[in-house]
């Protein structure tokens, strides 16, 4: 019997390794999904959780390899937006969680082999990640996600291909619309079966992307590298090697108005106007030591260092800039430094409690980040005449600083053959210091500090109704603080730093459901959210937003998804998302919008696809989106239409005696060309709110691969 669902599960630091205890059922690989843990299995039925896996595998099937919005549709309660803007980066939420974030990840605390993506202060980024690398990608959604730190929605976790033998290298090409193309490489290999002191296995990529980009002045360069390099020390012990390095130069198209849009989609008047683009440079490394201390007893611990520069210029007219009655203005030209780095260490304990089997599991999570910010004019004159898009007179020059002090603890209980709790807490307290260094005539000093302290207990109760049937409750508590971009600016172009900005908390509950029938696996959730304090988008003018706390936030919502395998080689997903999120409380001013719906974020998401996929020869496949409208303010007087698009591709795969693998592939995306929005920016203040999508667009890619037998 083929596997259904076979990707793994290695969520980091808690809930997988708590939930990994000896005395649960472990179920056939051949019957469902293997969860794969630091001690034990458990199938993804089994989890008291909503969890989803996209496995690397299907994520490189015909497909570009460049972004997660390729991939990631399929997971029920995740929201996914390509902006078609490198210099922004992909719009993520999760339960409606980070809709509000102009630039990379918020609400999502996200890991890639165990090192985050999420900075201290709860930004991050998926332009590190290489799809080319990636072994399986596993979503987190609802109370338990409240254990990995600062992050309400749920955590998405990446773990990449670990080297074995036989060695094998990988060369492939893409080419496709806007004159977009990716070359990469990838070798991978091992000696030894990796549980021998001295064996070492080894994985290696890197990829070069670029792009001239759908919409004008949106062009884009990439140059993306991945490693992994473990050593066995011995029986009992491992240590592995991670590093990482990502290059970006884009343009920044920036937003459009309605009318705008529907003039010419690809038009970017200011953009071109002010040379808007970003350059952002990343390199990290991190060290891993896996140890199992007795039968019943492991260690682990993570090291990670990284640094991370960016410049960008924005569209800011010069005439603010220059208001002399306004002087602490910061410029149109932002130039960060940030250097990252941490430790987590954990301890898994397994044995018995009063004669009940029980799991523990207590570490401490240290993270770190300091920062360089300086701001720029973004125009130089020179004999009365005004150059725009060029780096000009220092505005703005400080230094902050965010670091967090974690610790954590999880337990896990059978207390019967078909009853199980788990249960966990974690305090996390986060400190954020700023020493402003530009202090001149009117600008004075805006140095200032704040800390947030919140405990964040969940606890989940499971019931096997059948061997094939569980049911869950789960209830949680998040926290989310304010991230170094949201406190940057102050609104009304004020001075200083937004320190009014206060952390949000949300309690959340959720029941769900899991059934496998046959080679066939439903899963359902139901779940509610109320928030205090949650910071949104107050305005957005000029690539700058400033937040607010918006007082109370409910989110309702249901989560479907199947996924089934039709005979031996056709395989049918499909995943369905209720929301409805909507303000509790008045965030708007004299507007009243108490009632009204948060901006940013679909109220029904859809996703249906079909494949036919045998290992070699031909194969296809197709799949539908469908997204409701979203609505673009807090008013509630703009919104981005719905839309549903198709995609198909098909491809060949041929082996060429025993060693070589030729994969040739085309795919067609937006099938029936239709007009729409891609994504919005929250709040815009000039009513910009608008980044349009491609209509349809061609890819074609060929793939060989070498195998040392």
């Amino acid at each position: 019997m083929k596997i259904v669902h076979h990707g793994k599960i290695s969520l980091p630091l808690i809930l997988v390794p708590a939930l990994s205890s000896f005395a649960l059922p472990v179920l056939a690989a051949e019957e469902t999904m293997v969860v794969t843990a630091t001690q034990g299995t458990i199938s993804e039925l089994d989890t008291p959780a909503a969890v989803s896996v996209v496995n690397g595998d299907d994520m490189r099937q015909a497909a570009p390899r460049v972004n997660l919005s390729e991939s990631l549709s399929s997971v029920p309660g995740l929201q996914v937006q390509n902006r078609q803007n490198y210099a922004q980066d992909l719009q993520l939420s999760m339960r409606g969680f980070g809709s509000r974030s102009t630039y990379g990840v918020r609400g999502i605390r996200m890991y890639v082999d165990g090192i985050p993506a999420t900075m201290p202060d709860g930004q991050g980024q998926t332009s590190n990640i290489d799809i080319n690398s990636v072994e399986s990608i596993e979503v987190l959604r609802g109370p338990f996600s409240a254990l990995y730190g600062n992050a309400s929605g749920g955590v998405i976790n990446v773990s990449t291909t670990t080297g074995t033998q036989p060695p094998t290298f990988e060369a492939s090409s893409y080419y496709g619309s806007f004159g977009s193309w990716r070359n990469s490489i990838k070798a991978t290999g091992a000696t030894g079966d990796g549980t021998q002191a001295g064996d070492v296995d080894y994985a290696v990529s890197a990829s070069r992307f670029t792009t001239h980009g759908y919409r004008d002045h949106s062009s884009a360069q990439k140059n993306l590298g991945n490693a992994k390099l473990g050593v066995r020390l011995n029986e009992a012990s491992k240590l592995t090697l991670l590093l990482n390095s990502v290059d970006i130069d884009a343009n920044d198209p920036g937003g459009l108005t309605e009318q705008e849009w529907r003039n010419d989609p690809t038009q970017a008047p200011r953009a071109e106007q002010y040379n808007t683009r970003k350059t952002t440079k990343q390199t990290q490394a991190g060290l891993r030591y896996d140890r199992q201390l007795t039968a019943n007893d492991d260690l682990s611990v993570m090291t990670y260092a990284g640094v991370r520069e960016t410049t960008q210029y924005q569209s800011i007219p010069v005439a603010p800039q220059l208001n002399p009655l306004n002087p602490t203005h910061p410029g149109g030209v932002i130039e960060l430094s940030r250097h990252y780095q941490g430790i987590d260490s954990r301890w898994t304990h397994r044995g018995n409690l009063l004669s009940v089997p029980v799991t523990f599991t207590t570490g401490l999570d240290y993270e770190t980040m300091s920062e360089k910010r300086k701001g720029y004019e973004n125009f130089v004159v020179e004999n009365g005449t005004t150059a725009l898009g060029e780096k000009g007179d220092l505005r703005r020059d400080e230094r902050n600083l965010m670091w967090n002090v974690d610790p954590y603890l999880q337990t896990a209980w059978q207390l019967t053959d078909k009853l199980s709790l788990d249960a966990g807490v974690r305090f996390s307290s986060v400190w954020f210091d700023s020493n402003d260094q530009y202090i001149t005539g009117k600008n004075g000093d805006d140095s200032g500090d704040a800390s947030y302290h919140k405990w964040l207990p969940a606890a989940a109760l499971k019931y096997a109704v059948t061997d094939a049937w569980n049911i869950y409750t789960s209830a949680g508590r998040g926290f989310e603080t304010p991230t170094i971009n949201e406190l940057s600016y102050r609104d009304n172009g004020q001075s200083g730093l937004n320190f009014g900005l206060k952390p949000s908390t949300s309690d959340t509950v959720e029941i769900g459901s899991k059934t496998r029938v046959g080679n066939n696996l439903f899963t359902a959730a139901l779940f509610q959210t109320d928030t205090d304090d949650e910071i949104v988008a107050d305005q957005s003018s000029g690539g700058r937003t400033t937040y607010k706390n918006a007082g109370e936030t409910r989110r309702r919502g249901v989560e479907l998804s199947a996924d089934s395998q039709l005979g031996y080689d056709w395989r049918v997903k499909m995943a369905w998302t209720y929301l409805d999120a909507t303000y509790r409380s008045n965030a708007c001013g004299d507007d009243n919008c108490e009632g009204n719906r948060i901006p940013g974020i679909a109220r029904n998401m859809g996703y249906a696809s079909l494949e036919y996929a045998p290992p070699e020869g031909f194969y296809a496949g197709a799949d539908v989106r469908y997204m409701s409208d979203i609505q673009a303010n807090d008013e509630n007087t703009a919104k981005a239409p719905t839309y549903t698009v198709a995609t198909l591709n098909s491809g060949y795969k041929l082996r060429i005696q025993e060693s070589w693998l030729l994969d040739i592939w085309g795919r067609v995306d937006n099938l029936f060309d239709r007009e729409y929005v891609g994504s919005v920016i929250v709040n815009e203040s000039n009513g910009r709110y608008y980044e349009p999508a491609p209509g349809r667009n061609y890819g074609v890619g060929v793939n060989l691969s070498y195998t040392f037998l």
